[in-house]
């Protein structure tokens, strides 16, 4: 699930304008920030957008106590946990997706409120809920963490309709391969894989994917 959101209407240019905000973060718009003087730049048509979203270990380092808690007290590894938020949240406790996810577990609205959440922006709060979800969805599905995760992203509805298997979407593949993969690394005390969640918009349609190979570095 994106915090970014970028989108392609047309094929038209337009005027972009950047600043930082108080807490350093780039905005781009396509309106300028009141009052203030800022760089513009013009931007031509392109095929596909890409944003990448990389997290800071001393960011992830804030919820260590945090994760620890709450997966001690469901039952389930720590490393699945952090894997999950680095990948739904890259840790921002702030995110807010396109859908209306929130904060570092992203959870939707309606799935907050049956869980108690309400606030899903307190990373007590939503740490606490998601991984309550995520137990929930390790106990409908006999403690199969690729159908947890499945359904973690994709929905449970989609999950049980695909026969309790993985759906055929490329995103939700890639959500559980990746994060499989991040939770058994660092569970086996190796050092962590970094995983960017990129946001492809071909043709008007955000397609997402993730990767451990950084965009644009020709690797």
């Amino acid at each position: 699930m994106a915090a970014l959101t970028v989108g392609v209407a047309a094929p038209v240019h337009g005027q972009i304008y950047s600043w930082r905000d108080e807490n350093g973060t780039l905005v781009l718009s396509d309106k300028p920030r009141p009052g203030a003087l800022v760089r513009t730049f013009a931007v031509p048509r392109g095929d596909a957008v890409r944003a990448t979203r990389p997290v800071t270990s001393s960011r992830a380092l804030l919820y260590d106590d945090l994760i620890g808690e709450h997966a001690r007290l469901n039952d389930i590894r720590p490393s699945l946990v952090r894997a999950v938020i680095q990948v739904e949240s890259a840790f921002n406790p702030r995110a807010v997706s396109p859908k209306g996810a929130m904060g570092l577990m992203q959870l939707m609205p309606e799935t907050a409120r049956t869980l108690g959440v309400a606030n899903a922006f307190d990373p007590e709060q939503n740490v606490r809920g998601g991984v309550a979800y995520l137990r929930q969805l390790l106990d409908r599905y006999d403690g199969n963490e690729e159908l947890a995760l499945a359904a973690y992203n994709a929905g449970p509805n989609a999950v049980d309709r695909y026969g309790h298997s993985v759906p055929p979407y490329r995103e939700t593949q890639n959500y559980v391969s990746r994060i499989g993969e991040m939770a058994t690394i660092a569970s086996n005390g190796r050092p962590q894989t970094r995983i960017y969640r990129v946001v492809e918009v071909i043709d008007g349609r955000e397609v997402v994917r993730y990767t451990d190979k950084k965009p644009g570095s020709g690797h």
